[in-house]
């Protein structure tokens, strides 16, 4: 499906980055969220460092679809200097490896506390992201994310209307929001939908907030993905599976053939890759 085009969080397969390409080659997937390689973020790389690693992906023929940086994974009383400073650190990463996106998020909240109380602290800190940002030609992508500013669709849209930003953009989690309780689709889509420019693949059960593969828990995927497909979306589908065992997996692993694979990434991996694959499969059919 040629407006969707696949990528992964490939440390979820393993923490080297031969394996990790090894592994997306097999399934067909040329595209990377790069966001740990050997143990370590890649935002605690140096700037020597990513230009090796981009040396590798190179001569995979890999692309990067945008840096999964911890970006705004702090909370919102921590000091913000040396935070900032790892920001700017990311965007000199991300030139390196011509990645068109970078990741991040609007700070955790004080547990129990209405998030409105730091609405303008969170919008002040975007404002200096902003700012490192412009002319780089990199867009940020909001990602919602339980226990964030934006981790409601109300709250994600109130960021992206306030900073009137054109590379501000979401990352759209649907096992995020359903583990906030949120509907996927049609409510936050609705909501959300001129701002997302990528979408990150896992799916999530509302009762305990479990993730399972796409199609598999209450985050309407497939609806979801057909919403963007009928009203033209062209981006990344970024695979992040987040998998254990969930009702469904035995059935998975058989159409994988994956039965004697041993336990670990790249056996969840391919569980999740089909189920995403299945679906776009039903939607192009419709």
């Amino acid at each position: 499906m040629s407006r969707f085009i696949l990528s992964a969080f490939g440390d979820e397969i393993a923490p080297d980055l031969k394996t990790q390409m090894d592994v997306l080659e097999s399934h067909g997937i040329g595209c990377i969220e790069i966001r740990n390689v050997d143990g370590r973020p890649i935002v605690h790389h140096s700037l020597r460092e990513v230009g090796e690693i981009r040396k590798k992906l190179d001569e995979r023929g890999f692309k990067i679809s945008a840096v999964g940086s911890p970006i705004g994974k702090i909370f919102i009383k921590d000091d913000f200097s040396p935070h900032l400073d790892l920001f700017r650190h990311t965007l000199e990463a991300a030139k390196i490896l011509e990645a068109p996106y970078i990741r991040l998020f609007s700070f955790y909240m004080p547990k129990g506390e209405d998030p409105g109380l730091y609405r303008d602290e969170v919008l002040k800190r975007f404002e200096e992201f902003i700012k490192a940002a412009r002319g780089s030609g990199i867009t940020l992508l909001h990602e919602n994310e339980k226990g964030i500013y934006g981790d409601t669709p109300g709250r994600c849209l109130d960021l992206f209307n306030s900073l009137e930003c054109d590379y501000l953009k979401a990352t759209f989690d649907p096992a995020n929001f359903v583990q906030c309780g949120v509907s996927t689709y049609p409510d936050a889509y609705e909501v959300l939908k001129k701002h997302i420019a990528y979408l990150h693949i896992k799916d999530a059960v509302l009762s305990d907030g479990h993730v399972v593969p796409a199609g598999y828990g209450d985050g309407k995927v497939k609806e979801l993905l057909a919403a963007l497909y009928r009203d033209g979306f062209k981006g990344f589908l970024s695979l992040e599976p987040h998998l254990g065992y969930f009702e469904g997996l035995a059935s998975l692993e058989l159409d994988l053939k994956v039965a004697d694979m041993p336990e670990g990434g790249p056996r969840m991996f391919a569980v999740a890759a089909l189920a995403l694959k299945k679906l776009l499969e039903e939607i192009e059919k419709e």
